[in-house]
């Protein structure tokens, strides 16, 4: 019977991690990917988290892991299938086993929303991307196109601008909505031309990526764009499939949670992208990571 079962090991997880080892709480972090980190592994340089400046984002995730592993925190790679609240214990099934503990800190995380257009699913890897830093190089000295307008999509077109021919910023609204500094920075960029209120109708392309079929939504124009590869930035959903109305989430399926990141379930806590809240950046799941181990030692002093 463990104290604390943390699923999920990105900076919400490793936090709560580090919090709960340093609580003297009997803990185990289950972990899906091989590697620890989340997102952040596939983020280029993080400008915004405090004290560290320009960080590449696969550094900071092996400092939050290094971090964790210095303190002894227990890590597990596993698939969790579900999570049950039996009243006297919670009992989580992976695919290799079940678990039991007294409190469960679900870290699971976000992942990209896709356009479901046709050709998007048949030519993903093949020049559709959802990782700009993970497939930026791929595409040096052509032509390519990211389609939102939040801070993901804007720094995506300014990281793709360093080495790219040109990058088209497609957005099917008629302003961007990322911070002002991320546009500014776009938009002195001689390479970059963004087109506003379009949207993708249609990936082509025989073996990889050729062109895409895009409208103007206010005209109903369509036409040919040739890109050799597209990078979708157009928003997260959360990874809550697992549990199966365990607890109440949102229309978005965000966990419903306070700032103490307790659920409504006792014992059960949501940290980090998962849960429902305004910003969700690195820094706040790190801080939703500390409150959530907090609450779940508590709850076992109780």
């Amino acid at each position: 019977m463990y104290d604390l079962i943390i699923i999920g090991s990105g900076p919400a997880g490793l936090s709560a991690a580090v919090y709960g080892k340093r609580a003297g709480l009997n803990l185990l972090v289950l972990e899906k990917a091989p590697m620890s980190g989340g997102q952040v592994l596939n983020t280029y340089e993080v400008d915004n988290y405090l004290g560290m400046p320009g960080m590449n984002g696969f550094d900071m995730g092996m400092e939050f892991r290094k971090h964790a592993d210095k303190l002894g925190v227990s890590f597990k790679e596993a698939e969790v299938i579900s999570v049950s609240d039996t009243g006297d214990y919670k009992l989580i099934k992976t695919d290799a086993e079940e678990l039991q503990a007294k409190t469960v800190i679900l870290a699971t995380g976000a992942q990209h929303a896709h356009l479901n257009v046709p050709g998007e699913e048949e030519l993903s890897g093949m020049g559709v991307s959802y990782c700009a830093t993970c497939d930026g190089a791929f595409f040096k000295n052509r032509t390519v196109a990211v389609v939102g307008g939040g801070d993901v999509a804007l720094e995506d077109a300014i990281y793709l601008a360093r080495t790219c021919e040109k990058v088209y910023l497609i957005h099917r609204r008629d302003e961007l909505r990322g911070a002002m500094v991320l546009q500014e920075e776009l938009k002195a960029l001689p390479n970059v031309e963004i087109l506003y209120s379009h949207v993708v109708e249609q990936i082509r392309g025989e073996d990889m990526v050729e062109s895409l079929m895009i409208k103007d939504v206010k005209s109903g124009e369509e036409k040919q764009l040739s890109v050799a590869g597209i990078f979708v930035a157009v928003g997260i959903h959360p990874n809550t499939e697992l549990l199966a109305g365990l607890t109440a989430c949102d229309e978005g399926g965000y966990i419903i949670a306070g700032e103490d990141c307790a659920t409504e379930v006792p014992g059960i806590y949501a940290a980090g992208d998962v849960r429902k809240k305004p910003i969700r950046q690195i820094i706040t799941a790190v801080a939703d990571g500390a409150n959530a181990a907090v609450s779940a030692g508590n709850y076992c002093r109780v």
